[in-house]
């Protein structure tokens, strides 16, 4: 479909009823995908062993097991360090996003000229699991103030989709460990006057009984970081 390499990093936490299906998903777009990283963030369950399993039947498959649990954006860190392709797109563990979307995802950049191109669970995509108004509005909230510093017009800064050009990656120094590397990725890479697309997906948010594990305390961090990485670093 296109002669862009994309690398699909993974980062894994505790996701043992999933993992195996999200990598299912992501080899069936073997004509986009041409390397998986996993890195595992130091389950407990039993997650290391079914992506052990599916590495060694699929060789595409890499992983790297971290010895301590440090957080989703520690593990992304790492898992760019590790990727070699053109474009570098985060995948979560769970089933709210579906690999099904990357051929509309990298349209952008087969078609034109992005930079990054972040998936929006707020354009109008296929299906929307409605839930949890407190994380929209809060999503709402941080994605304005974060559109407010950067001059974007973003509908969705905290998506799970994000897909940035590797030689973006590579100028950009990362610290978040937690889940404050989604605003400090966004608001780095706009500092580099980057071309930004959105492109519509389809969303099937869990519960925490599910497994959902961002919080309140999450938000918080973000909105600090978002002032922190555009004005103090």
């Amino acid at each position: 479909m296109s002669d862009l390499n994309v690398s699909v990093i993974v980062p894994c936490f505790n996701e043992e009823k999933t993992i195996e299906q999200v990598l299912l998903r992501i080899l069936n777009q073997k004509d986009i995908v041409k390397e998986i990283i996993v890195i595992d963030d130091n389950s407990t369950d039993n997650s290391r062993q079914k992506i052990e399993k599916m590495s060694n039947s699929n060789p595409i498959i890499q992983y790297f097991f971290k010895d301590i649990n440090e957080g989703k954006g520690s593990a992304l860190i790492k898992g760019f360090s590790l990727s070699k392709g053109d474009i570098v797109l985060i995948q979560d563990a769970d089933l709210e996003y579906d690999p099904e979307e990357y051929k509309k995802l990298i349209k952008p950049f087969t078609e034109s000229n992005a930079d990054v191109v972040y998936g929006s669970r707020f354009l109008g995509g296929d299906m929307i699991r409605l839930h949890f108004f407190w994380h929209y509005l809060a999503n709402k909230i941080l994605t304005f103030i974060c559109n407010i510093v950067t001059n974007l017009n973003m509908s969705d800064m905290e998506t799970g989709y994000k897909l940035i050009k590797k030689k973006h990656l590579d100028k950009i120094n990362l610290k978040e460990k937690s889940f404050g590397i989604e605003p400090e990725l966004t608001v780095k890479l706009a500092k580099k006057n980057l071309v930004f697309y959105e492109v519509p997906i389809s969303y099937k948010g869990r519960t925490y009984q599910e497994g959902k594990k961002i919080g309140f305390k999450d938000a918080v961090v973000a909105m600090y970081c978002i002032f922190k990485y555009r004005f103090f670093d």
